[in-house]
């Protein structure tokens, strides 16, 4: 069949669809595909059909074909996601509501969409949250409680459930701190000193702890020294003491070598202080390493580095 048939069955799907005969329009748009498969409308109007009839997986299916048919068709991006969302699949509908606005970012369905998603993502985890720590007290696990429920506070502050449960598991969270914290050796407790300031964005006073406790260990190689100068590098980096990020951060991988988060930590030092070779060769490490073990985010990170920095020295070169 021809390119004129299959716009012929396109038209009489269209009719069909107008008067909400969604079977006999996906009769007809399926004819127009199998007459033309590279017009992406045909599946996009076989993919609204489809929703229309609740048709959730061949809904999608169809924004499928349209994104594979022709990626920069935007409304095949809303096709898809719309399906998935209906679905369930909420990650799936966001990846797909994202690609889509990487292309036309101000699409007004699409940003409708990602609100809508996003909205949806954050009942939905509030949700988990709260199953998830009725049974770790029912376990036992009180601190992993207080944790859940403390970070889906945060995501949901007038949540009663939420402020039901923190009320009864925050008593026994702090009775078994200070259990915790009475066992800890003084060094330790330094440590957990400069934690708390640092998680509280009071970077100066965590140094001060930190140092306190570095001051206090003897051996300099031990899990403990390294842990304490990597977070004292980390508060250094927050303060813009290039530095002491870039000594603490060494000090951490004479002894180890594989720290990704030294290794990275030190690449953004060197490279703030337009040391761009040094940079470049810590951030090929981290990128040798493969994205398992240096984790997503920090492989992203640095393969973003990489490209940055090789432009910096190619001009450079080039001056």
């Amino acid at each position: 069949m021809s390119k004129a048939t299959a716009q012929a069955r396109k038209a009489e799907g269209n009719e069909f669809f107008k008067n909400k005969k969604y079977a006999e329009a996906i009769a007809k748009y399926s004819e127009a595909i199998e007459a033309d498969p590279t017009d992406v409308t045909f599946f996009s109007n076989r993919s609204a059909c489809y929703a229309a009839l609740n048709q959730w997986n061949e809904a999608a299916e169809d924004g499928r074909q349209c994104i594979i048919v022709d990626k920069s068709f935007v409304k095949g991006y809303f096709r898809h996601a719309l399906a998935l969302q209906n679905m369930g699949n909420l990650d799936g509908a966001s990846d797909s509501v994202k690609r889509g606005l990487g292309i036309d970012s101000t699409n007004a369905d699409l940003k409708k969409m990602s609100r809508e998603l996003d909205e949806s993502m954050r009942v939905k985890k509030v949700e988990q949250c709260i199953v998830a720590a009725e049974q770790q007290e029912s376990s036992g696990d009180i601190v992993s409680a207080y944790k859940t429920v403390d970070s889906a506070l945060r995501l949901d502050p007038t949540n009663d459930s939420l402020k039901r449960m923190m009320d009864r598991i925050k008593p026994k969270y702090d009775r078994a701190e200070k259990a915790r914290v009475s066992t800890l050796d003084p060094k330790e407790r330094m440590k957990e000193e400069g934690d708390n300031c640092f998680k509280n964005a009071q970077f100066e006073q965590a140094i001060v702890a930190y140092t306190k406790c570095l001051a206090a260990i003897t051996n300099k190689a031990s899990e403990l020294a390294l842990k304490v100068y990597n977070n004292r590098a980390a508060c250094y980096k927050q303060l813009s003491n290039f530095d002491g990020t870039i000594e603490d951060s060494t000090n951490v991988l004479e002894h180890d070598p594989d720290n990704v988060k030294a290794l990275v930590r030190r690449a953004q030092a060197y490279e703030a202080c337009e040391r761009y070779k040094l940079a470049l060769q810590d951030v090929r490490q981290v990128l040798a390493f493969g994205m398992d073990k240096a984790g997503k985010q920090n492989y992203d990170l640095a393969n973003g580095m990489q490209h940055r920095l090789n432009r910096v020295i190619a001009q450079l070169r080039q001056g």
